[in-house]
């Protein structure tokens, strides 16, 4: 899982076609290239509570990005059957790619946390910030399996088996102008962990792409 070279502003990104994560099909991002400037987030599997709600967040806002211009893909660490036997019940309103093994991820230079004791304090932070927001108590060390339970997923033994081989797969956002190259980026890391770009901050940073 040794992640490729960083990815920044100014560099072409990387293309990828995954199969669609929500339905039969391919996900291109060369299918954009030359009419649409995009933004692309990469996600980790659906075993990560935080991913999920981030994956909501973004389909609020993709018909907003649509409207000034900008297209929205989503890669999500899963496999084909197990995303789209989720996804027939929570349909996302953009495009989305399923890459199990990271591909994706490794191309645009995200890193990777080992699971340590360490890495469970910061997981667990975020589940409690997230638990904050949602309204939810979580007792001290309870926040991820509160916060996991929350919107009623539930976890099969694909998932589990995923978030053990994937460790602690760090995401991030591309914005990506028409002609491939990347205009902005926020790439995850240990201070920035679960935490997601807010739709009016994504239609901030859209505005010169438009």
């Amino acid at each position: 899982m040794t992640p490729g070279a960083r990815i920044d502003v100014g560099h072409r990104a990387p293309d990828f076609e995954l199969p669609a994560a929500d339905r039969d099909g391919m996900v291109s991002l060369a299918r954009y290239r030359g009419e649409f400037s995009v933004l692309l987030a990469l996600f980790r599997g659906l075993y990560c509570p935080f991913c999920r709600r981030q994956m909501a967040q973004l389909s609020a806002a993709a018909d907003q990005l649509r409207a000034v211009g900008i297209e929205t893909i989503g890669v999500v660490a899963t496999a084909p059957d197990r995303a789209r036997l989720y996804f027939r019940h929570i349909p996302p309103r953009f495009p989305l790619g399923a890459d199990p093994h990271l591909v994706t991820h490794r191309a645009y230079g995200l890193r990777v946390i080992e699971r340590n004791e360490e890495a469970g304090e910061m997981v667990e932070r975020a589940a409690q910030r997230l638990a904050g927001e949602l309204g939810i108590e979580a007792p001290p060390g309870q926040g991820r399996a509160i916060v996991d339970a929350a919107d009623g997923f539930e976890r099969l033994e694909s998932d589990a088996a995923d978030r053990l081989r994937h460790q602690i797969q760090l995401i991030g956002q591309f914005l990506i102008d028409r002609g491939g190259v990347i205009r902005w980026c926020r790439t995850e890391d240990r201070a920035s962990y679960a935490l997601f770009p807010s739709t009016k901050e994504l239609l901030s940073l859209a505005q010169p792409l438009a």
